[in-house]
């Protein structure tokens, strides 16, 4: 088969002003960037209030694998095959960060013929929103290493003499806001910054410092969460850079920075409008990791998505129980429109690898048997899908599994799971399908559609794991206990710590979110399948009021990712003709 940049270049497209008219966009809507490439103004929201929303179906999936289940591949090819049979669709997708693209992952596209084109364009800077994000976030950290410098300089009485401005007293040992960078750079997660050559300070004053990925930021959680420019402003300047020396919150809007970094983003509020290979629009917005923020595309994606299209197809980070366990408990509740469907993506072979008989490591080669007919591997391996079936059901939606096939696939296994899966007792109906998106693109989805259609028309009862006028204390238990199947949570010192702070302060209404390993249910990614008994650690809270939630960092997740020893960017390069090659 053809690779996936050779089958985006053989298609033919078409220009986005066209793909826009066909879809109830104006001309006036649009912001061009390019033949194949526009934004939309949030102000078409405006225009569309009085139309009717269709149904949100999030495409979520079983344990990831270093195989790849093709959540995007199956979120593409479903929005296709419901265009296949005379559905209106549009597709939300989030815009692939480059650490991932240059590291393991690769590109965010889709694949085979269920794609995102241009996908070059969509996996390498596209318009520049992480960028955008990136300069707004480090701005801040300028600020706030500015303002120390200048009021230790002067004194805290000559600076506010000197410039009218009251001085911020910012405690050097307690500043929570890192700096970032669209790299996966394992050497920058600890530096110092200030240094100086002996006697002088002029290069500010020396502390420690490290850098997340941007995708990491919370302005990033907060582009995603915005409900249009105004609110986006509003919860930038509740963002928390550090403490000051009596320990009360020291905010963006404090530092009087809110309004520049609002001003960088101003264009990052606007979805990129693309379109599948099939001439499917899709809006890509936002890039928040689901590992270490709420991993969903943006409300404001959804909400356009809604008023112009029956079907809104959108994906969520990861597994169920870390980027649609956020949609729901996080997303739904501060939007306040929840999914109608969920579509658990599966594979034999991602089964097999969740049975906990293989050891599979990213980069290594797979051994053959991963391919073979295993029925103990399979039956091992069913366990972990009907966790995540029974989790999205938790939510009072109805599920649909897409089983994504291979070419190395047999009937014989493949009508299997699809038994196991039709005798499942669940909370709410599970239908299922099998989808060839990959090879056939919308016709090998049509299928899929028509279960996703089906399960539709099923009424929802849907009701997150807590509400926001909860506690923090319940919200974690409720995750842990309810969410996960956890037998306890663990609070380290720091964390408990942290809690009585953040209740002290106020924030004890935002809502939670579980920075975990996205390779277990647990916080082990070494325990596969369906764990039960096990316990849920969590070594430090994290504030982000201004994205709406705390984040609770549990076993050893990080916030900047490394370098493999192959990196994908070793296969990247440019051909004679000057067009990239090895992207995928």
């Amino acid at each position: 088969m053809k690779s996936d940049i050779q089958i985006c270049r053989e298609a033919t497209l078409t220009p986005i002003e066209h793909i826009a008219a066909q879809h109830g966009i104006h001309s006036d809507d649009l912001s061009p960037q390019g033949t194949h490439k526009a934004k939309i103004k949030p102000s078409i929201l405006q225009r569309l209030s009085t139309e009717k929303e269709g149904k949100l179906v999030v495409v979520t999936a079983i344990t990831p694998t270093p195989l790849g289940e093709g959540k995007t591949v199956t979120t593409i090819g479903l929005a296709q095959g419901l265009k296949k049979i005379g559905r209106s669709v549009m597709a939300c997708i989030r815009q692939p960060s480059m650490g991932p693209v240059f590291g393991v992952k690769g590109g965010a596209a889709g694949g085979g013929y269920s794609q995102v084109a241009p996908m070059e364009q969509l996996n390498l800077h596209l318009t520049g929103d992480i960028h955008a994000v990136t300069a707004a976030h480090n701005l801040a950290s300028a600020a706030l290493d500015a303002r120390i410098y200048h009021e230790q300089r002067h004194g805290y009485d000559a600076f506010e003499e000197k410039t009218g401005l009251t001085a911020l007293r910012i405690d050097m040992k307690r500043i929570v806001w890192k700096r970032v960078i669209d790299h996966n750079d394992r050497a920058l997660r600890m530096v110092t910054v200030g240094k100086n050559q002996p006697g002088k300070t002029i290069n500010g004053l020396e502390r420690e410092d490290g850098f997340d990925i941007s995708a990491a930021s919370e302005l990033m959680a907060i582009l995603a969460l915005s409900n249009d420019l105004q609110d986006m402003r509003q919860r930038i300047g509740k963002v928390v850079l550090a403490y000051n020396l009596d320990g009360q919150p020291v905010t963006a809007e404090d530092l009087q920075v809110a309004g520049a970094m609002t001003v960088t983003m101003r264009e990052a509020i606007e979805p990129t409008l693309m379109q599948t290979l099939e001439g499917v629009p899709t809006l890509i917005h936002a890039g928040p990791f689901a590992n270490i923020a709420h991993g969903n595309s943006s409300v404001i994606a959804d909400r356009i998505a809604l008023k112009l299209s029956d079907f809104t197809i959108t994906e969520g980070g990861f597994g169920s129980d870390m980027g649609f366990e956020k949609a729901c408990n996080i997303k739904a509740q501060q939007a306040g429109r929840a999914p109608d469907c969920a579509v658990v993506v599966a594979t034999l072979r991602g089964l097999k690898a969740n049975s906990g008989l293989y050891d599979l490591r990213p980069g290594q080669a797979l051994p053959d048997t991963l391919f073979e007919e295993d029925e103990t591997a399979l039956l091992a391996g069913f366990e972990n899908l009907k966790w995540h079936i029974n989790n999205a059901a938790k939510y009072g939606v109805p599920v649909v599994v897409a089983i994504n096939r291979f070419p190395q696939d047999t009937d014989s296994e493949l009508n299997q799971l699809k038994q196991l899966i039709e005798t499942l007792e669940c909370r709410m109906p599970v239908n299922v399908a099998i989808s060839e998106a990959f090879g056939k693109g919308g016709e090998g989805a049509a299928e899929l559609a028509k279960a996703v259609v089906a399960a539709c028309d099923t009424p929802a009862d849907f009701q997150p794991l807590y509400h926001l006028e909860q506690s923090l204390e319940e919200k974690l238990m409720a995750v842990a206990e309810v969410g996960y199947g956890a037998a306890n949570l663990e609070l380290s010192d720091e964390a408990n710590a942290q809690l009585a702070q953040f209740k002290a302060q106020g924030f004890d209404n935002l809502a939670l979110c579980m920075a975990k390993t996205p390779l277990s249910i647990t916080t082990d990614p070494s325990k596969k399948g369906a764990p039960t008994g096990f316990t849920v650690p969590v070594r430090e809270l994290k504030l982000c009021a201004g994205a709406g939630f705390v984040y609770a960092l549990c076993g050893n997740v990080m916030t900047m990712p490394g370098l493999p020893e192959k990196p994908a960017y070793m296969g990247l390069d440019i051909d004679e003709n000057g067009d990239i090659v090895g992207l995928s």
